[in-house]
């Protein structure tokens, strides 16, 4: 007997239209924001096992003793930070409970109230969460907390679609990654303004079956009812181990670019 492959639903067959142009996620309200911002306010010890760390030059990219680090997950950028005094905040429980679990001095609160004296911190690092923010109110509450010369960090670390038409596919099929243009510019509010711009590009390495993980802590996979799971995965699993051809355990480089955008207040 001939042996049919598995075909993915024709419902959600991944396109090959080009990569993304926008310069950020759009959102149709911010109540749809704000939705689909609490798909994390589950899965901490899935993020916490699956998502990439962070370069560890973005760390130094602002100096100083103490440091915040503002929806900060479970504190994949937290741990590496170099300075003296690290604290962390995040609005969802679980993670914060991970954040916890770390040892990291946190608390649960959001980018636009951080509960800090004004003028206490010396560096404010926010990765993966600036695009879930209100990006005015949060760029005046940064510069109430920052002391005179302090800095602000904003971090993405985001599957590279322009590596390899296979990892394009791949990002379709997961709902992750293909979200931002290579030029992106956050939005921003003076007082504070881009004063510097880093780039990177590095590789994560998983096996196959991990990709299913790396789906499962997507906020699109979070929010998802269970038929929509069900469609993610058999399109998944088709894609790797019959289009492509791996095998459970076969090793896998998922190409990433790294953007980092250094603020500072306005000097004009």
């Amino acid at each position: 007997m001939t042996h049919q492959p598995i075909q993915p639903s024709p419902e959600h067959y991944p396109s090959y239209r080009p990569p993304s142009r926008q310069q950020n996620p759009r959102f149709t309200t911010a109540h749809h924001k704000e939705t689909l911002a609490k798909a994390f306010h589950a899965g901490a010890d899935l993020y916490d096992e699956i998502r990439p760390e962070y370069p560890s030059f973005i760390g130094k990219l602002a100096s100083g003793k103490r440091a915040l680090d503002i929806g900060a997950g479970t504190g994949k950028l937290t741990l590496s930070l170099p300075h003296d005094l690290v604290f962390a905040c995040d609005p969802s429980p679980d993670m914060v409970r991970v954040l916890q679990s770390h040892g990291i001095s946190c608390w649960r609160g959001t980018a636009e109230d951080l509960a800090v004296v004004s003028g206490s911190i010396d560096a404010v690092f926010c990765a993966q969460a600036w695009h879930w923010v209100d990006a005015q109110a949060t760029c005046l509450e940064l510069d109430r907390v920052l002391t005179p010369g302090g800095k602000a960090v904003l971090v993405w670390n985001t599957i590279d679609v322009h590596a390899d038409p296979w990892v394009l596919r791949l990002t379709r099929i997961m709902h992750s990654g293909d979200v931002q243009r290579p030029d992106f510019k956050p939005e921003v509010h003076q007082p504070l303004v881009i004063s510097e711009e880093h780039h990177d590009f590095w590789q994560q390495t998983l096996k196959a079956e991990q990709l299913h993980t790396l789906m499962h802590s997507r906020s699109y996979w979070l929010r998802a009812n269970e038929k929509t799971r069900q469609r993610m995965t058999g399109n998944l699993n088709w894609y790797l181990y019959e289009h492509m051809g791996f095998q459970p355990g076969t090793e896998v480089k998922i190409p990433y670019r790294t953007d980092a955008f250094v603020l500072s207040r306005y000097a004009g």
